[in-house]
């Protein structure tokens, strides 16, 4: 019944694809019946093989562009978030056709975080102060989760897909790097044109140093990787060399602090360092802090150095409280997050919609040179605080909870699996989350195809690890026809 329905398929897209092109052609629409054969192959993608569609968004990610709307404050990324919601669509027809889908991803603790997350969002969405923009908000999440994590599950059953994901989004990524570096050099590579140069392929430094420090620590495992052949490690090398100097030059100090903080990560998983140990020394510093919080804070007020070309220098305004704008700036987005907070601290005032309701809960002493009045400046800079103020406290608890079930999901795959490569993959694709959601105190981009694609992959790589070859090897093709594993 399958093979005569896909059949079927196959009929009418060819008929009208030689109908559309030679309508086009009398009609003398020559450049756009240069499409048509690129529209057709898109179609049979999502009959035949989702994984190819699938792998093909992902090398189109690092080159997609935001077209924004002025009008109505949102965007969309042309041309990955019109195919994920095509994928979107289909997963969700070919659930109400034939609820066969794997029970044992449905279990899964990280998927529970995720559906729970998905049904707050939604909630949140109907009470929101602006419904439409929370609903676009909601509608945007489901198509990055259903294609990269539900779908990606079955995608990541075979190994060699999760090297191939990283490959397909790092090769464009490379193209993208190479047009920054010589935007930036043009410059003269200067510390400010650095904010800037990686457009119209990202929105700005923060987010190409996010992306950037993510695969630092995949391509670090591929190069270790005895599993593969020297050509490919050398190739991987080559890749984290780039990736290592693109970061530098990207001035993202936030991408910079991420990268370390995960080394100390990688350092404590090493030295088999018991969990509860490292939640008591976090305690106790939090402690420290609050107990001694006037004196740092002084101490911090008293450093004046602003961002610089100079790596050094740069380093040392990560901490200037006092005349860094970029830093204050932040102080600015998170007052105001935790203000609206206050007003509605259960279900907040709606999702993606911070950006539009923030001015008035500014502060005029806490305004920066690149503040703005109308508060038009963008989100607040924190996965954990702008859910917060858009879900209440809710929200920012069931983001926490997201990275403490995958993080465990990988140490557990890490430490149990008998297999090397194993190993190797759920160690690395663990710190390279690690680098995003700690840099996601400090910012936030998953509202964006550039981050969403990869981050909810290698959640999904890690929790396919752990359902399907922690116990040992496994993997089947993944088609539209076969959401199931077989």
């Amino acid at each position: 019944m399958i093979e005569k329905y896909k059949l079927r398929w196959v009929y009418l897209i060819s008929a009208l694809f030689v109908l559309l092109t030679v309508g086009l052609i009398l009609l003398q629409y020559y450049y756009v019946a240069l499409f048509v054969p690129l529209l057709l192959i898109i179609a049979l993608l999502y009959v035949y093989t989702l994984d190819k569609l699938l792998l093909l968004i992902v090398f189109l990610t690092p080159l997609a562009i935001n077209v924004r709307d002025i009008d109505f404050g949102v965007g969309i990324s042309l041309p990955t978030e019109p195919l994920l919601f095509g994928v979107l669509v289909l997963f969700v027809l070919r659930i109400l056709y034939k609820s066969d889908y794997d029970h044992k991803i449905l279990r899964h603790p990280v998927t529970i975080v995720i559906l729970i997350n998905l049904l707050w969002i939604f909630f949140t969405s109907l009470t929101s102060e602006i419904p439409l923009v929370s609903f676009k908000f909601f509608i945007s999440r489901l198509w990055f989760v259903i294609p990269f994590y539900f779908l990606g599950i079955l995608l990541f059953r075979k190994i060699k897909n999760i090297k191939v994901f990283s490959w397909m989004y790092v090769i464009p990524l490379l193209a993208v790097i190479a047009y920054t570096i010589y935007n930036h050099s043009k410059l003269g590579f200067d510390e400010e044109a650095g904010h800037w140069v990686m457009t119209p392929f990202y929105n700005d430094h923060t987010a190409y140093g996010a992306i950037l420090a993510l695969f630092v620590p995949v391509f670090t495992g591929f190069l270790f990787d005895r599993d593969s052949t020297r050509t490919i490690r050398l190739a991987a090398a080559g890749v984290l060399i780039i990736l290592i100097a693109a970061l530098i030059l990207s001035f993202s100090r936030a991408a910079w602090i991420s990268l370390a903080a995960a080394s100390l990560i990688y350092i404590i998983i090493l030295l088999k360092i018991r969990f509860r140990w490292v939640l008591l020394t976090i305690g106790v510093f939090f402690g420290i802090f609050f107990m001694f919080k006037w004196e740092i804070l002084d101490a911090l007020e008293k450093n004046k150095q602003d961002s610089s070309a100079n790596f050094i220098e740069h380093v040392q305004s990560i901490s200037n409280i006092s005349s860094d704008a970029s830093n204050l700036e932040r102080i600015n987005r998170w007052q105001s997050a935790i203000r609206m907070y206050h007003e509605r601290p259960f279900l907040g005032w709606g999702p993606g919609t911070y950006q539009f309701l923030y001015a008035p809960f500014q502060r005029t002493k806490e305004k920066t040179i690149i503040s703005t009045n109308f508060g038009d400046m963008g989100n607040a800079h924190s996965e954990y605080i702008g859910p917060l103020a858009e879900s209440g406290l809710p929200g920012m608890l069931i983001m926490i909870a997201l990275v403490v079930s995958f993080f465990l999901t990988g140490l557990r795959v890490y430490r149990k699996s008998e297999s090397r490569e194993v190993r190797l993959l759920s160690l690395v694709i663990l710190l390279g989350l690690m680098t995003y959601f700690i840099h996601g105190v400090l910012n936030n981009f998953l509202d964006t195809d550039k981050a969403s694609v990869p981050i909810w992959a290698m959640i999904a790589m890690l929790v396919s690890l752990d359902i399907y070859h922690r116990k040992g090897p496994g993997g089947n093709e993944l088609h539209a026809g076969s959401l199931e594993k077989e």
